[in-house]
């Protein structure tokens, strides 16, 4: 045997068994779960990005042990099924197959959406931006497009009373616009399960407005069924409605309302102004959550006219004029009207 056919042949065998070797390797990888981050790591992965560059960051940022195993797992697992885009965590061991089903399930990072009871749409835009979702003034176009809601009420000029408050989960990657429509859709699907003509004839419109006005009235869960009884009698005998919720709300559009109502301005003049303006305004003044939407579906049915804020967070209310006055005289403090503000 000549030199030659000697060398080659250990060359063959090294690179034999550096082939084992590497495979190896590869097998442990891809069946072994790793771990290369200290806590946790959040990859955005945007729409249009190659998968290359997401395989590279990949192991750039310690969620695999291996560059070469995951791109062969890759490679052989299916290269032409989609990367999804979205948001992703990884704060476990995972074997490179299990990261890349994550990424082709589109298992997405899920951010917490939470509106709360009684918010004007700008007060909403606002939270949404804090909370990472999105710009501010984005919200607010969306919000101001009725389209979402015309089909339920055609006559609203923008979103205000039908951005449903709960609790959402929604990709982080979500655009603004389609954040407000899910919100539209949420008030869209509870009125069909539990929606109906409100009393005295009211239309989805009405039951949404006098419902803002009952959010904004008490936080005592169980007045607002009282409350919405009560405004419902002076709607029947033509009684103004005198909510100062309703005058914070012309104020606020303006950008008056400084945090402090005052009694002269009962007399500022706007639609939505309650005090100036018989029956109910001409929308809502805030999103009403279920319970106040119920409360005017399903009113307690008394004879009280009025209310006044006591000095423990609840309201006494009366059928006459002359229990009124005791009542402000008991309770009021420097002014004597059934409110929060």
């Amino acid at each position: 045997m000549s030199r030659l056919k000697i060398i080659l042949g250990a060359l063959a065998l090294l690179l034999t068994v550096a082939a084992a070797v590497a495979a190896g390797l590869v097998a442990r990888d891809l069946r072994t779960p790793y771990k290369g981050y200290s806590d946790k790591v959040i990859l955005d992965v945007p729409k249009g990005r190659r998968a290359g560059e997401i395989l590279d960051e990949l192991y750039d940022r310690g969620v695999v042990r291996s560059r070469l195993s995951l791109k062969l797992a890759y490679s052989f697992s299916g290269r032409l099924s989609t990367l999804k885009a979205g948001k992703y965590l990884f704060d476990k061991p995972m074997t490179p197959l299990q990261v890349l089903s994550k990424l082709r399930r589109g298992d997405v990072l899920y951010a917490r959406l939470t509106l709360p009871e009684g918010l004007r749409i700008d007060e909403a835009a606002v939270l949404f931006e804090e909370e990472g979702l999105g710009k501010s003034e984005l919200f607010l176009k969306a919000m101001k497009d009725p389209s979402p809601i015309s089909d339920v009420d055609p006559k609203a000029a923008d979103l205000e009373g039908y951005l449903f408050p709960e609790s959402y989960f929604v990709d982080p990657g979500t655009s603004e616009q389609a954040i407000v429509r899910m919100l539209a859709r949420a008030f869209k699907e509870w009125w069909a399960r539990h929606g109906e003509n409100g009393p005295q004839g009211l239309t989805v419109r009405g039951v949404v407005t006098l419902a803002s006005i009952v959010e904004k009235e008490t936080a005592v869960p169980a007045e607002r069924p009282l409350i919405a009884g009560l405004f419902l009698n002076r709607l029947r005998i033509g009684m103004p409605l005198q909510s100062d919720p309703t005058v914070v709300y012309a104020l606020s559009l303006s950008g008056l309302y400084d945090g402090h109502l005052t009694r002269g301005e009962w007399s500022y003049q706007s639609p939505y102004n309650t005090y100036q303006h018989n029956g109910l305004p001409p929308g809502p003044i805030c999103s009403p959550g279920k319970a106040s939407l119920e409360a005017v579906l399903r009113p307690d049915a008394s004879r009280y006219l009025y209310f006044v804020a006591k000095n423990d967070g609840t309201h006494a209310f009366s059928a006459t004029l002359d229990e009124h006055n005791r009542a402000v005289a008991r309770y009021r403090n420097g002014r004597s009207s059934g409110n929060r503000y």
